[in-house]
This record gives structure tokens, C-alpha cells and sequence, in this order.
């Protein structure tokens, strides 16, 4: 901060408003751009396979019934 008054753009200092905008206009472009698709490509998720049951304990010392 030297204190001393300059042209922003030449200084390459961008407005902090003009970035929010550009971003907000980036961010509409590619919602817009999603909706007109009409549709995404995604993979179909197959469904769990299930956790083989625990070995019976009764054959163990102790633990027959």
C-alpha cells in the first residue's frame, strides 16, 4: 500500500464486482447449458452384495449348547 492514486485497469487491479459478475454469468451459462441437455449420463449403481454370515462357534471349547 504505497498510498498513491492509479488507474486500476492499468494497474491490473480488476473490480471486485466485475469478477462476481463474470462468475455469476459462468454460473448461469453452465446451468443453462444443463438444462438443455434434458439429460446427464451417469452409471447405474449395482446393488450391495450381501456379507456372507459368520461360521457357526458350537464345534469351539466352550461354546456348545
Amino acid at each position: 500500500a504505497t498510498g498513491e492514486y492509479v488507474d486500476m485497469l492499468e494497474a491490473g487491479i480488476i473490480d471486485p464486482l466485475k469478477v462476481a459478475r463474470v462468475a455469476l454469468q459462468n454460473a448461469t451459462s453452465v446451468a443453462s447449458l444443463l438444462l438443455t441437455t434434458e439429460a446427464t449420463v451417469s452409471d447405474i449403481q449395482e446393488a450391495p452384495t450381501p456379507m456372507p454370515d459368520m461360521p457357526s462357534m458350537s464345534n469351539m471349547p466352550g461354546m456348545g449348547m
